[in-house]
C-alpha cells in the first residue's frame, strides 16, 4: 500500500497541479503506431492550432535518439523547438521536455501492445508546478490554458489524429 506523504504540518494534501493523463486505443501494432508518431508526425499532427508557426509550418521532425530535438520548420526555414528527448525506448516509450509552455514541462508517451494489432497509447503531461497561476490560466492553443482544460482537450485531439493516421496505413 502506498500513501501520500504528509505535508510539513502533518496533514495530507492533494497535488495542486496534477499531470494531464490521456489515452487512446489504436487498431495497429505497437511498432507501426510508434513509427507513425515519430516518422510522420508532421503529416497527422493538428498544426492548426497546435504549433507555434500555424500556417507557416512546413514540417515537424523528431530526431530519433536520446537528446534528439522535436521541432517544427517554417516556410522561411525558421526552426522552433518543441523539446528534447529525455528518454528514448522505441517502440515502448519516449519522454521529452515540452517547451511550448511558458516554462518547460515534460511529456511522456507510452505505447503498450494489447494484441498483435491493438495498441494503447498514453500521454502524461507533467511539471505544471513550474508555471505560475497566471501562466496556468492563460490561453494557449485553445482558450483557458491548463486551468480551463485546454491541454486535456488538446491531447485528446492529438491522440485522435494519431489513431486515425496509424489505422489508415
Amino acid at each position: 500500500m502506498t500513501s501520500t506523504p504528509p505535508a510539513e504540518n502533518g496533514t495530507v494534501t492533494a497535488l495542486r497541479r496534477p499531470p494531464i493523463r490521456q489515452a487512446t486505443m489504436v487498431r495497429s501494432s505497437r511498432e507501426h503506431t510508434f513509427d507513425v508518431f515519430v516518422s510522420t508526425i508532421g503529416q497527422w499532427w493538428p498544426l492548426q492550432p497546435y504549433s507555434a508557426g500555424k500556417e507557416r509550418v512546413r514540417a515537424v521532425h523528431v530526431e530519433p535518439r536520446l537528446e534528439g530535438r522535436v521541432y517544427e520548420r517554417w516556410d522561411d526555414g525558421t526552426e522552433c523547438d518543441w523539446g528534447r528527448l529525455l528518454a528514448w525506448e522505441p517502440p515502448e516509450r519516449f519522454v521529452m521536455t515540452w517547451t511550448m509552455t511558458p516554462e518547460p514541462t515534460e511529456v511522456e508517451l507510452t505505447f503498450t501492445a494489447l494484441g498483435p494489432s491493438l495498441t494503447r497509447v498514453a500521454v502524461e503531461h507533467r511539471g505544471w508546478e513550474a508555471l505560475s497561476d497566471a501562466q496556468l490560466g492563460a490561453d494557449c492553443a485553445r482558450p483557458g490554458g491548463y486551468l480551463g482544460g485546454a491541454f486535456v482537450r488538446g491531447w485528446e485531439e492529438v491522440l485522435g489524429a494519431l489513431a486515425r493516421a496509424a489505422e489508415a496505413g
